[in-house]
C-alpha cells in the first residue's frame, strides 16, 4: 500500500508506522501494558561453544520502552565459564546487534553454528573471548580468523534472570 494507506491502517489498529513494516516489535499502546513479550530461543554455551538453536522455549517480558531500541531474545545459559555471575539456567536477555565494545558481555557465534556467551576483549591483533570462571582460558581469534571462520557477534546482553 502507499504512505497514505500505511498511515490510515497504523490509525485504525493503533500501531505505529515501524511496527506494520516490520521494524519494530508489537507494544501494547494501552496504559494497562508496560511491558513486551519476548521469545526465548533456546540455549547458549557458557563453556565450550555449542550448536547455535534457535528453537521458542519460552517467554521473558522486557519493559516496552527498551523494546523500542532495538530487538531482543532470550537465551538460557548452559555451562559454568560464566560462573558464579551466570549459571546453568540463567536466562540472558540479549539485544541483537552485530558489535559490541570491548569489555561487553555477547553472544558470539563461532563457524556459523557454535553459540557462546563471553566477555569479548578487542585487541590490535585479533579478539578474546574470556569467561568469568579461571578454569576456563580466553579463546583467542586473530581478525583474519574473525574473517574466516567465521566469528560473529550475534548480540550483547543486557540483563541476567535467575529463578528459584
Amino acid at each position: 500500500p502507499d504512505n497514505d494507506t500505511i498511515i490510515k491502517i497504523s490509525k485504525i489498529f493503533n500501531v505505529s508506522v515501524d511496527y506494520l513494516l516490520g521494524n519494530e516489535p508489537q507494544v501494547d499502546n494501552s496504559s494497562s501494558s508496560k511491558y513486551v513479550k519476548i521469545p526465548v530461543l533456546g540455549y547458549v554455551a557458557a563453556g565450550i561453544p555449542m550448536d547455535a538453536i534457535e528453537d521458542i522455549i519460552d517467554w521473558e517480558e522486557i519493559p516496552a520502552e527498551m523494546a523500542k531500541y532495538g530487538e531482543y531474545f532470550g537465551l538460557v545459559i548452559n555451562g559454568d565459564s560464566m560462573e558464579p555471575t551466570m549459571c546453568k539456567g540463567d536466562i540472558v536477555i540479549v539485544k541483537k546487534q552485530s558489535d559490541v565494545d570491548s569489555g561487553d558481555i555477547a553472544i558470539v557465534i563461532i563457524n556459523g553454528d557454535e553459540g557462546t556467551c563471553k566477555k569479548v576483549v578487542k585487541h590490535e591483533t585479533g579478539l578474546s573471548l574470556i569467561s568469568y570462571n579461571p578454569s576456563y582460558p580466553p579463546m583467542f581469534y586473530t581478525w583474519q580468523e574473525v574473517e574466516n571462520l567465521p566469528v560473529t557477534i550475534n548480540g550483547k546482553v543486557v540483563e541476567l534472570r535467575r529463578k528459584f
